[in-house]
């Protein structure tokens, strides 16, 4: 027997209902539902889930035709087939105009009624199966395209749309429950907390997270801080005090800035993550820490470990996990993302009607070098939103910011042997004046997406004047 969908049957005499009810029963099918008021079908509608609807077009209270409309409008996918007594050419023209699958006249042969219903039924099987595996095709193809994560929740405070980021994220998922601890590099303001607590949320250790920024601590600070004191350690110690590693127990601590670490507080650490003990100030007794560690650092320890500068021991020991986040620079995808969403934190923060930015906002920041990251980004967006006043954001606090930061790396930076970043590899033949200008509004105009007013601001020249040069490199073509 058939496995057809449910109908509806809808007529004002229920002799009818009951005639058709064992016609189509007999054939069957057997998932029938029958109202003899029309003003039922749309509760009925709501509550089940009917793709074909039988009615009469005359009946009292709602009319078929007024039923139509509203199936239509609120149940696009519902099939509907009318019969009825009225054997009018327009009226049943009208009716499949407004989306009636079929217009049957009484009365009607049980072999075209049948036939008639069998169809619809079938079409919505039909539908019904291609909707499904569209809806399964999409979902694995979004799987594979998307990469899905396993906790895509933890890291929903990390904004991005990147590939590398993504990559990071998968990378995470599969370190997070190791025991070892976990370096996190990268430079100022990429979000290196922000990460190490997506670690933390996606990991079964469920104690505290804290984190605490070590750069600057002498080593008796060091060890008060992590390891705490016994009374009587130091002046002023007149009664005992637990360490964040204590109060991190069964949980994750954060050591931020580990390269500006002392060479005596890196012994300490390195024995803490050997073998998990540690000496409170005052004591001379160890103590066991089950604290996993987690330490961050925009500085680049390997070259540090040659230079003396920081434990080869405990670099060794740290970098079996490393997790590397990329700077904004090279995630200039996620440029637009953060945009929008600073936009909307600094308005809701000064009580502002979040601006719109203009067209010109996102090519002129791509070609930025934000040595601060998203960090810098978020303080130039709520600087431009505190001194905006009406209508599409202003790029002047940009463009100033930017000129500004351009001076000082100006006068900072210092070119060797292998030449500026981004110029032309100038060790074969020297290239001339012309040749460099060349490339230089070349690259501009590249890294501004072509717009000449960025570019102009890039090379430090005005748009006339930059207009001027490609007017006359045009010429000379």
């Amino acid at each position: 027997m058939n496995n057809y969908p449910p109908l509806l049957l809808v007529d004002d005499e229920q002799h009818i209902l009951l005639s058709y009810t064992t016609m189509l029963r007999t054939e069957g099918i057997e998932k029938i539902f029958t109202l003899n008021d029309s003003r039922e079908v749309i509760p009925l509608l709501e509550k089940k889930s009917i793709p074909l609807v039988v009615l009469d077009l005359n009946m009292p209270h709602i009319s078929g035709a007024e039923l139509l409309d509203k199936i239509k409008l609120d149940f696009p996918h519902v099939a509907v087939i009318f019969i009825t007594a009225i054997n009018d050419l327009e009226t049943a023209v009208e009716c499949m105009k407004k989306g009636a699958l079929d217009y049957l006249v009484k009365p009607v042969e049980n072999s075209r009624f049948i036939s008639s219903v069998k169809k619809a039924l079938e079409l919505s099987s039909l539908r019904e199966e291609v909707s499904s595996l569209r809806h399964h095709i999409l979902s694995l193809r979004q799987h594979l395209l998307s990469d899905r994560l396993e906790h895509e929740d933890a890291f929903s405070t990390i904004l991005t749309q990147n590939k590398k980021m993504r990559a990071i994220f998968h990378y995470i998922e599969t370190v997070a429950e190791s025991l070892e601890p976990i370096l996190i590099m990268g430079e100022t303001g990429v979000g290196k907390e922000l990460v190490s607590k997506a670690i933390y949320d996606i990991s079964s250790f469920k104690g505290k997270f804290l984190a605490v920024n070590v750069a600057g601590l002498d080593d008796t600070m060091f060890s008060d801080t992590l390891f705490g004191h016994k009374k009587g350690a130091y002046t002023g110690a007149d009664k005992n005090r637990e360490g964040l590693i204590v109060k991190a127990s069964g949980g994750t601590l954060l050591l931020d800035e580990i390269g500006n670490l002392n060479d005596m507080s890196q012994i300490k650490l390195l024995r803490l993550i050997e073998d998990g003990t540690y000496y409170p100030l005052g004591s001379d007794k160890p103590e066991k820490s089950n604290a996993r560690i987690i330490a961050a650092t925009n500085r680049d320890l390997h070259r540090l470990v040659p230079a003396m500068k920081f434990r080869e021991d405990l670099y060794y020991r740290l970098c079996s996990i490393q997790i590397q986040i990329p700077p904004l620079r090279e995630r200039l995808d996620d440029i637009p993302l953060l945009v929008d969403h600073f936009l909307d934190i600094s308005a809701r923060s000064l009580k502002k009607k979040k601006p719109t930015p203009p067209i010109e906002l996102i090519p002129l920041l791509s070609s930025y070098f934000f040595p601060g990251n998203i960090r810098e980004l978020k303080a130039m967006v709520f600087d431009a939103v505190a001194k905006h006043r009406s209508g599409v954001l202003s790029l002047k606090s940009f463009k100033e910011y930017i000129k500004n930061k351009s001076e000082y790396v100006d006068s900072t930076i210092s070119f060797n042997n292998t030449g500026a970043p981004g110029m032309p590899d100038i060790s074969g033949r020297f290239p001339t004046l012309k040749e460099i200008d060349t490339f230089l509004v070349s690259e501009a105009l590249k890294r501004s997406n072509g717009n000449q007013g960025i570019a102009a601001s890039m090379l430090g020249i005005t748009r006339q004047a930059l207009n001027s040069r490609l007017k006359r490199t045009k010429k000379e073509q």
